[in-house]
């Protein structure tokens, strides 16, 4: 068995948890910071094209929430339906464009949003009568407010973990940070009900997870299935246990499980507003959930008759008479009561629903929603670990009587905003913390059904100690492969511009990096690769091609020389090429992925080029042909990218640019 990590000094673990909550004040300083700048001196158009305000919004409905507070129901014009940021449990405020009034000075009000439906959403406001300015036509709108409520829920998590004393939340805290050994039930293969077709490590995962008494990792290397995985555990889960938490630190990601599991049968509810909006999504949604309970229909019919109530309350607003008076007070009162009522219902109703619900699923701040946040679990899952921030994770763990972890810390890491936070420590996860300290909670997936074998091999040699294999139907999956008509080509192909003069342009006002020449010359390789390509014959699998550049001068030169190539520019009005960073692709695979490196210098200079993970993401993408540009002087001062060039030489992928010329 390893060695686990046993911290000497007793109290190692909560100067580590202080330090950790110290260096997320720090991040929420910056967070803070980096908003003010951006949106001090926006427009609210310009707001709008970053997702952050509707504008204009019309008020179409109004009611009295929890606490007897206004909650607002708002529409924006059909037109508008541009992708935005709004979502359940974030702050706002609805403020009045008053002509003459700077952004500064307008009237506001501030609130939380409790329901997002495409061009609608419903804003729980601070007040219990509304002000002047919102009844008196004026045009309104609503902007998205700095996200304290993320930061105050891992704050509180984290002071819940440093404080825990002789209870679970504490033994797993010691075990998760390396200062007790994690406990494991003998693994038995008769054990797993479910009949699946999962492989052999895949199994294995299964059943260490399964063996698990307090926390199991499942690694998941690119293309290895850890999705497919991760669901068949839960459902092994769910027939031994109530009810579970399934979290994840990104919407999408949780939005893809919980599609996963309602196919398979699973009584799901997603709490929290989804990114994707598909029908069999929706209707998993609390809110759809409620809106099917067999008491719904008494608790509308409460509800329009407080609004009948409150609507004739008002028609005595101009009368001053003592009986007016009365009347109007005695209305109110019965519009107050029968919300109270219609609430108490709703929450009855809620209740009823998570007590026969098999698997919520949530991001891991929407653990802590009002809806749910008295619930405990015998087993909570994460996803996506590897790339959610330590104070995060914490959140939902405190409900925990067994954490499974599941993510691939060789992949993107978590973002964090503060230089220095990232710097001191805050982009080390929980994820990896436990993975080095207790190696043996960990099982790594090492069949890959996306790439090409020679595709895999070096990210396996580099990151996963070589175990990776590429299952049969990849091995040797190349675009001749694909269509015959493609010329015997190199899955793997580095393109090396040394000697060339492709010097790269700093742009000084984004601090950003182009190379215009290499980005030239991969789109020229790109177009001739693509050349016996027939779209025709492939109207059930297109092909599918993705560009990356680290910088985002080089994307945006990238896009402009693609939309002057009638070629490559009907392949992106066709979504068959797309062109972003890195990160844009986490996730995703392509049939083609082209990465032009862009640094070329005499310094040996490749700034962030150097954090290897994400090279190993771009890399990765590919599934028949992975085409590199780049500058092997500049770059081969990086011992990476000095194996790789070494790698693709071995292989016989190496070519030089003057190949491609004329």
């Amino acid at each position: 068995m390893s060695e686990v990590f046993i911290p000497t000094d007793p109290y190692a673990l909560e100067k580590e948890l202080r330090h950790t909550q110290a260096l997320m004040q720090l991040e929420q300083k910056e967070d803070l910071e980096q908003f003010k700048i951006k949106n001090a001196k926006a427009s609210i158009a310009e707001r709008q094209q970053r997702g952050l305000t509707w504008y204009p919004v019309t008020v179409t409905k109004e009611d009295i929430g929890f606490g007897g507070k206004v909650l607002l129901e708002l529409e924006r014009p059909a037109g508008q339906q541009g992708l935005h940021l709004f979502q359940v449990g974030k702050n706002a405020s609805l403020f009045g464009n008053v002509p003459g009034r700077s952004a500064t000075d307008r009237p506001t009000l501030s609130g939380v949003i409790t329901s997002v439906r495409r061009n609608k959403l419903l804003l729980a406001t601070t007040k219990e009568d509304l002000p002047d300015w919102v009844l008196d036509g004026g045009k309104l709108g609503i902007d998205l407010t700095f996200d304290e409520v993320s930061y105050r829920e891992m704050d509180y998590a984290l002071g819940k973990v440093m404080g825990a004393y002789g209870d679970r939340l504490a033994e797993l805290r010691d075990v998760l940070l390396g200062a007790k050994e994690a406990r494991f039930r003998e693994e038995k293969a008769s054990d797993l009900f479910y009949p699946s077709p999962l492989n052999d490590s895949q199994l294995a995962a299964v059943r260490h997870v399964m063996a698990a008494q307090d926390v199991a990792i499942i690694h998941g290397p690119p293309g290895t299935g850890k999705t497919t995985t991760l669901v068949q555990v839960i459902l092994e889960t769910i027939r031994r246990e109530r009810r579970v938490l399934v979290c994840a630190p990104s919407n999408t990601a949780v939005d893809l499980l919980t599609e996963k599991l309602a196919e398979r049968g699973v009584n799901v509810i997603r709490m929290g507003n989804p990114s994707r909006v598909s029908d069999l999504l929706l209707e998993h949604t609390l809110d759809a959930q409620v809106m099917a309970h067999k008491s719904y229909n008494e608790m509308r019919s409460m509800r329009q008759t407080a609004d009948q109530y409150r609507e004739m309350a008002g028609k005595y607003v101009r009368n001053f008479g003592y009986e007016e008076q009365q009347q109007r007070k005695h209305l109110k009162e019965e519009a107050r009561m029968l919300f109270q009522q219609a609430d108490d219902l709703e929450r009855y109703i809620t209740e009823d629903l998570l007590e026969q619900v098999q698997v919520i699923t949530c991001t891991l701040v929407g653990a802590s929603n009002r809806n749910i946040r008295h619930l405990t679990y015998e087993t909570v899952f994460i996803d996506e670990a590897a790339q959610a921030l330590e104070p995060g994770c914490w959140i939902p763990i405190a409900k925990a009587k067994r954490v499974v972890l599941a993510g691939d810390h060789h992949q993107l890491p978590p973002t964090v905003k503060s230089e220095k936070a990232a710097r001191d420590g805050l982009r080390e996860t929980l994820f990896e913390k436990c993975i080095k300290r207790q190696p043996e909670t960990a099982r790594m997936l090492t069949v890959q059904y996306r790439m090409h074998e020679q595709i895999m091999e070096f990210s396996s040699e580099q990151f996963y100690e070589g175990q990776l294999e590429a299952h049969a139907t990849v091995r040797h999956a190349d675009l001749p492969d694909y269509d015959l008509r493609f010329a015997p080509d190199l899955p793997v192909e580095f393109l090396d511009t040394a000697g060339f003069g492709f010097q790269e342009i700093t742009i000084p006002e984004s601090r950003s990096t182009a190379n215009p020449e290499e980005a030239d010359l991969l789109l020229k390789r790109l177009a001739q690769l693509l050349e016996p390509y027939d779209q025709a014959d492939h109207e059930e699998d297109l092909l599918t091609i993705g560009v990356i550049a680290p910088y985002r001068a080089q994307i945006n030169y990238l896009k402009d020389a693609i939309e002057e190539n009638d070629e490559l520019n009907g392949l992106m009005a066709h979504r068959m090429l797309s062109v972003g960073t890195v990160d844009s692709f986490q996730g995703q695979e392509r049939d083609i992925i082209a990465i032009s490196l862009t640094r070329s210098n005499n310094h040996g200079e490749i700034g962030f080029l150097s954090d290897i993970r994400r090279m190993n993401v771009g890399m990765t993408r590919a599934r028949r042909k992975l085409l590199l540009v780049g500058d092997s002087s500049t770059l081969s001062s990086n011992p990476f990218f000095k194996s790789l060039l070494e790698y693709v030489e071995r292989i016989g992928g190496y070519r030089t640019a003057w190949e491609l010329q004329d």
